[in-house]
């Protein structure tokens, strides 16, 4: 076993980014092993899921190394993650999913973005008082990965996004400065995508 491994098996993180992703896969929010999460090590660097494992039955020597300044970035996915991570020192994890219910929001939604109110659960992912009344969650659309991060770099010069985007039929991504903060803004924010669709459905229903 080397020594990248080892550590990654005494890492709390590590261990804890693994439980989390059981907890994920449990609520059917990764399918066929879907999503990408990580977790970062140091200013330039981070430890990666892989894409070819069940993230019910990841275990730290599971997490790969990823060391941005020396990476080319052919992987969309990973380049999204370290450009989060670029934002902020303060942002340690990062999470995508592939829920049904976010995938079609993102699908059912033309707008670059879409505002929530009147939930009450808004507050635990807002970052403004303004958000606690209107909270946008941006919507990108899939492209290059040079253009659709020239486009994430306009969305927070623009404003502060709420701790997550949705790229359009691709996936969730939230980032957070804990693994329980990041835990805590999937599930937020998973719920709202939730009950604006029921809404959605209710007012197509009450209207037909």
């Amino acid at each position: 076993m080397n020594q990248p491994v080892q550590t990654n098996q005494l890492n709390p993180y590590a261990i804890q980014l693994c439980a989390l992703g059981r907890w994920i896969v449990q609520r059917q929010w990764l399918p066929f092993g879907s999503g990408l999460f990580s977790i970062r090590t140091s200013e330039h660097s981070a430890l990666f899921t892989t894409a070819d494992k069940d993230k019910s039955e990841l275990s730290p020597a599971d997490l790969l190394p990823y060391y941005w300044p020396t990476a080319a970035q052919t992987d969309p996915a990973k380049a999204i993650h370290q450009f989060l991570y670029q934002q902020s020192p303060q942002h340690k994890v990062v999470l995508q999913t592939h829920d049904l219910q976010a995938t079609v929001f993102s699908r059912l939604i033309r707008a670059d973005q879409h505002l929530f109110v009147g939930y009450e659960l808004q507050n635990l992912v807002a970052v403004s008082d303004s958000q606690r009344q209107c909270c946008p969650l941006a919507i990108l659309d899939p492209q290059n990965p040079e253009h659709l991060l020239q486009e994430l770099q306009q969305r927070f010069e623009r404003e502060a996004l709420p701790h997550a985007l949705l790229i359009r039929g691709h996936g969730l991504y939230v980032w957070a400065d804990s693994i329980d903060s990041a835990k805590r803004y999937l599930e937020t924010w998973q719920f709202l995508i939730a009950c604006e669709l029921e809404r959605i459905k209710a007012s197509c229903h009450f209207n037909s």
